[in-house]
């Protein structure tokens, strides 16, 4: 199935696939990031593939200097009973990565989740705001310089 994700991907949107590989039965095609949107519609109309479930999208702070950021797109084929793994690389001076919403709008809350943990801003999101911390709270706690013990004062606790 590498060979088809990645093939497809790639007559459909030339030079759109950075990479692919397959371990132990798990496909990951790592796709250029401003392509994002249009490989997961390809993915989702394409009959032969008809990957029509986003399980989940999340970020990984890979913590290197460049392309700092992945976020992961776990797809799920009901007809062809198969998963595929998507990644774009986000670089920490530019984080932003187009929305799949049109694609899948269960991908709403995924993306507003990897928007408050990493920072990741995802460009013609119809409603991203924070979800767990407040508005106003600058920092974003899935990063790996966010300080284990969290920051002093940063958040208002309530009282006893």
């Amino acid at each position: 199935m590498k060979a088809t994700v990645a093939e497809k991907l790639e007559q459909r949107l030339p030079g759109s696939v950075r990479c692919a590989s397959e371990f132990r039965g798990d496909v990951t095609v790592t796709v250029r990031c401003e392509e994002i949107a249009r490989a997961c519609g390809i993915l989702r109309d394409d009959p032969d593939l008809a990957f029509d479930m986003v399980i989940d999208i999340l970020g990984v702070d890979m913590g290197r200097p460049e392309e700092r950021f992945e976020v992961v797109y776990n797809l799920y084929s009901l007809r062809n009973r198969e998963y595929v793994r998507l990644k774009v690389l986000v670089d920490e001076h530019d984080l932003t990565v187009p929305t799949v919403t049109g694609v899948w709008p269960g991908a709403n809350w995924h993306e507003r989740e990897t928007y408050d943990m990493f920072g990741i801003v995802f460009a013609g999101h119809p409603d991203l705001r924070r979800m767990y911390m407040p508005e106003e709270f600058e920092y974003f706690p899935l990063r790996k310089d966010f300080p284990t013990m969290g920051i002093p004062d940063s958040l208002p606790l309530p009282r006893r």
